[in-house]
Parts: C-alpha cells; structure tokens; sequence
C-alpha cells in the first residue's frame, strides 16, 4: 500500500541462477501483530488519501497490518533482481486504490 510495484520480465540467465524464479513481493519486516502495535490503520488510511490513494478495508486493523512501513523497500528489492539479471524492469507502477480484508 503506498508503494510502488513493478512489472518484470524474466530472463534466460535466471534458469542458472534462481531456476527462473523471482521475488513476488518486498517481504515483511514486522509482524501483524507488531504493526498493529506501531500503527493505526485510520492514521494510515488519511495518510494514503492524502497522496490520492483510495483505501478500502473491513476493518481499521487490517490497514494497520499492511501499512507501507511493515515492509521492505520494494524499489529495492527489485533492484536487486534486476542488477543480478534474474528479471529486467519493465514498468514502475503506482497505486491509485486498495482493498483490504
């Protein structure tokens, strides 16, 4: 949430390296029940909308557990499957909604 996303492209030489696997996604850093101790899920929400984001949950603790600050930089992350050669960027893509729940 928050965050971009991109699209990516496998390559040949992943085969070698990572038997043409790639990350799908950024990985967590904190728990569920660690983010909902650090974060408030309206706080998040107001955050989000600010920067013309729409959020949609079932519950405020819900926007809690995913907040963008549970997870690692996806930027990096992709950066580091691209520098490797396992996938290429093809695209940055940047949220305009999200449901949760």
């Amino acid at each position: 949430m928050g965050t971009p996303s991109f699209i990516l492209c496998g390559t040949k030489e992943a085969m070698d390296i990572s038997f043409g696997s790639a990350c799908h996604g950024a990985g967590r850093i904190m728990s569920r029940a660690h983010a909902k101790t650090e974060f408030r899920g309206q706080t998040i929400k107001e955050n989000l909308e600010a920067q013309g984001i729409t959020v949609r949950a079932t519950h405020p603790s819900v926007i809690a557990e995913e907040a963008p600050g549970v997870y690692k930089s996806s930027s990096e992350v992709v950066n580091v499957v691209h520098e490797l050669g396992i996938a290429r960027k093809v695209a940055r893509v940047i949220p305009l909604g999200v449901a949760k729940g």
